[in-house]
């Protein structure tokens, strides 16, 4: 893992569940995302773990009034009647970057998990902020940071306007 990528940078993680807000069981991928962005030195608490819908909604406009350098989302990207994280995400966003969305899916594909391209996150600008967001499996977290190490230094390097 890359050491230094997130050094002087925030970030926020936030869980995307019902039934983890609930208490009915506990968050396991949120904590994987937290360990990936200590590790890369981003300055990062522990997740927000809020119900699917409009909760989220409101909780990912009060985070990126923050103005962290990077939100990542775990949950709500499936095709479930509840499952609105897109949604919620998209009228937040200035601008998509699809290519990292896709490259998640097709991690996941190679990797011998077809239901990965059933994926619907997003990725994109959110004024300064690069959100993400990921899927609810500790296995589809763990493939789409993999995808994100080598890019995503590059990726917060060109937001606020550096050469590339």
């Amino acid at each position: 893992m890359s050491d230094g990528l997130g050094a002087g940078r925030r970030a926020v993680v936030v869980t995307v569940s019902t039934r983890a807000a609930a208490g009915v069981y506990e968050d396991t991928s949120g904590p994987v995302i937290v360990r990936w962005l200590r590790l890369w030195g981003f300055t990062v608490g522990s997740p927000v773990v809020v119900a699917d819908g409009d909760d989220f909604g409101m909780a990912l406009r009060e985070v990126l009034a923050s103005e962290p350098d990077l939100v990542l989302t775990t949950g709500g990207t499936g095709l479930t009647p509840t499952d609105a994280t897109p949604e919620q995400t998209i009228p937040l966003l200035d601008r998509l970057v699809p290519g990292v969305a896709e490259a998640i899916r097709a991690a996941g594909v190679a990797k011998g998990v077809p239901t990965a391209m059933l994926s619907r996150g997003l990725v994109g600008l959110a004024g300064r902020t690069f959100v993400a967001n990921l899927p609810g499996s500790r296995g589809g977290v763990s493939d789409a940071l993999d995808v994100l190490e080598p890019v995503l230094g590059h990726a917060l390097d060109q937001i606020p306007g550096s050469d590339h």
